[in-house]
């Protein structure tokens, strides 16, 4: 296989993945941001996304709380597949599995990337907007 095949194979899983995702998912996620936050940490296999696992929660977050709503919901659903996947230890390959167990979590979490990557910049600037400004975020 190829690259571009592999990428392909990976963010349809993702996409398939997203169209099932509920209110239930996101609330799900909401509740768990804590425990999901400690999977991106500075020295274990996902370092990599360590700020992009962060970034993925309060994408989430705000929209929740509907601070920040331009996003199509298959964005935010597929978000929420990924952090969900990358959360559940018994997912395709059980995170118990030394190494092996955890590149299945990056790989994921690498095609949820590649789909959400012009998304993830414009939230990123209005974040930003926001921080500059009184705190308010626009509509």
């Amino acid at each position: 296989m190829q690259p571009s095949e592999i990428d392909s194979l990976e963010t349809e899983f993702v996409k398939t993945g997203a169209s099932r995702i509920t209110e239930k998912e996101i609330v799900k996620v909401i509740d768990k941001s804590g425990e999901i936050q400690k999977k991106f940490y500075q020295r274990g296999p996902l370092s990599r996304f360590v700020e992009d696992g962060r970034l993925f929660l309060a994408f989430v977050r705000d929209y929740w709380a509907k601070k920040y709503r331009r996003v199509p919901y298959g964005i935010i659903a597929a978000i929420v597949f990924t952090l969900i996947y990358v959360f559940n230890p018994l997912d395709l390959i059980p995170d118990v599995l030394p190494v092996i167990g955890v590149v299945d979590d990056a790989t994921v979490m690498g095609a949820c990337l590649l789909l959400v990557e012009q998304d993830l910049l414009v939230y990123k600037k209005w974040l930003g907007e926001v921080d500059k400004s009184d705190g308010k975020p626009d509509s």
